[in-house]
């Protein structure tokens, strides 16, 4: 088994990763390796080296290809639910393969996250893509109002968003028959979205698609959509 740690490409120097106390800490103390010992840098967008640890530094041995990441982008708009549920998402999300992460306050919102909350959601995401193996570290926007997150992706096609209740094609059929780039799906929170939501993403272009014939919860449907996604690409590239 080869270990795997997440670096910033400004700590490769001349062939050497200089790595910080933390990343010491994990290496030499929570995973007992020690000099000589070798593991997999990556670098979060893409990149990654099988290197050798060296007193506090590491040595880059050789790069490495690595193909985990879903052919297509996968970026989920998800209106934040209560409590620690969003950790739950992203830690499972990225896992399936999502690529960004959009946390949106919609009308029913009740979190209101500080700006420490959301340096914790981007560590998580980082320790998920490592334990995951795959190749890039999912980008966690800063939160922002669903209106704002909406219309910041007004161009892009491909677009769903999931509503509970009404007659209307599921995500999966949706997909069916598709080979996208890229790929939005937004999911609402307790009490699901607003019809004044749901009314703005149609005429943004988004398609209104149902999970199943079952209420889930607000945590529930976007490791629904996620897993149903990465479902579908995958069989398609076998």
């Amino acid at each position: 088994m080869t270990y795997r740690l997440v670096i910033n490409s400004a700590q490769i120097q001349q062939e050497q990763i200089i790595l910080d106390a933390q990343q010491l800490h994990y290496l030499l103390r929570v995973l007992r390796l020690g000099n000589g010992d070798r593991f997999l840098a990556l670098d979060g967008v893409g990149n990654a080296w099988l290197a050798e640890i060296t007193e506090s530094s590491a040595q880059i041995m050789e790069s490495v290809e690595i193909k985990t990441e879903l052919p297509s982008t996968l970026s989920l708009i998800t209106a934040l639910p209560k409590g620690s549920g969003y950790e739950q998402v992203i830690r499972c999300c990225t896992e399936l393969g999502v690529s960004n992460f959009i946390p949106v306050i919609s009308d029913r919102t009740l979190l209101k996250p500080n700006p420490n909350k959301v340096q914790r959601w981007r560590k998580i995401a980082t320790e998920a893509a490592e334990q995951s193996e795959r190749q890039i570290v999912p980008q966690i926007l800063e939160p922002a109002t669903y209106t704002l997150a909406i219309e910041q992706v007004k161009a892009t096609q491909n677009k769903y968003i999931c509503v509970a209740r009404g007659d209307m094609p599921t995500l999966w059929s949706s997909l069916q028959q598709r080979n996208p780039a890229e790929i939005i799906i937004a999911t609402g929170c307790e009490g699901g979205w607003t019809d004044v939501e749901v009314a703005q993403a149609i005429a943004l272009d988004f398609q209104p698609v149902s999970l199943g014939k079952r209420i889930l919860r607000a945590i529930t449907a976007p490791i629904v959509v996620s897993s149903i996604v990465t479902a579908i690409l995958e069989s398609k590239t076998n």
